[in-house]
């Protein structure tokens, strides 16, 4: 299969995009939550549990139990749905040796960072996963993990992916009960979980958020012509008619970034001052300029 530079160079900052998410998120792992023996959902959750029990290296844990989850998804979703993700397990299980490597001290114990400030601790780890996430997931990357059970459950059975997540989550912080027989630290858990699904929520849908834009003018033209050359965006020309006056009126429509909408305020002011303009927000909006439209 041939790829054009487009697609090429798309696949490239995706690739790119998702191995900063994973070192953010490796290095909030490892150094905030590891430490003050905070368990987070997820995969990695379970891999910290077995840490905590045994002193079973996180990394070891979560690629193996990940190469079990993959061959299934293999044969039940298909490879091209495993791509990225299996890229993504083998950087996040190098980075997680990695760090651990980096700020151990010469036992081999590593070290807490803000001292006895557990709930700062919690606080900074769950700010890096989230932030390194949304970043992942912005890529169209997976880490693995829960996200393959989902998947699979989510094929058979009619029930959200984000409700699958959430029990497993719910499920893996609770167990860290057994091992550590503290409720605080359960409780720093779903604190962390809380404040991690908070960042990405917020970060992705900022991320992703557009303005769409009603521009009424009699110099649509101008208008047309000044976003489309200067600004790179399209525009859409829809008949209308004034109720009152009874006279057909042509009205704009613009889809464009957020970060767009005062450059777009200031060419129509520019050309004519006395339009009328409407502005909504959107969220998801796919196609050429915007996020590429995904079926899995």
């Amino acid at each position: 299969m041939k790829y054009s530079k487009t697609e090429i160079w798309q696949e490239s900052k995706d690739y790119l995009g998702i191995f900063c998410g994973l070192t953010i998120y490796a290095i909030g792992f490892t150094c905030f939550i590891l430490p003050y023996q905070i368990t987070t959902g997820g995969l990695a959750g379970i891999a910290a549990i077995i840490f905590y029990a045994s002193g079973f290296p996180v990394q070891y844990t979560y690629f193996i139990i990940n190469l079990i989850l993959l061959i299934a998804a293999i044969k039940i979703l298909g490879f091209k749905f495993c791509i990225k993700t299996i890229v993504a397990i083998v950087a996040l299980t190098f980075e997680l040796g990695f760090f651990q490597e980096v700020i151990a001290d010469a036992n081999g114990k590593l070290p807490q960072i803000v001292g006895d400030q557990i709930f700062m601790a919690c606080i900074l780890g769950s700010i890096c996963e989230g932030f390194g996430l949304a970043i992942v997931f912005l890529s169209n990357g997976s880490t693995g993990g829960t996200d393959i059970i989902a998947a699979i459950i989510n094929k058979y059975k009619d029930i959200t992916l984000g409700r699958i997540l959430m029990l497993c989550d719910i499920a893996i912080i609770s167990s860290s009960y057994i091992v550590l027989h503290n409720i605080q630290i359960v409780v720093f858990g779903f604190c962390a979980l809380f404040i991690s699904m908070l960042l990405l929520d917020y970060y992705m849908n900022s991320a992703r958020q557009s303005v769409q834009f009603l521009i009424f003018s009699n110099k649509h033209e101008e208008i047309a012509e000044a976003i489309c050359k200067q600004l790179d965006r399209g525009v859409t020309i829809l008949n209308g008619e004034g109720w009152y006056s009874k006279e057909p009126r042509k009205v704009l429509v613009v889809m464009a970034k957020r970060r767009e909408g005062i450059e777009i305020f200031r060419l129509i002011h520019r050309i004519d001052p006395r339009a009328f303009v409407s502005q909504s927000n959107v969220v998801g909006v796919y196609g050429e300029g915007f996020d590429k439209i995904k079926v899995r």
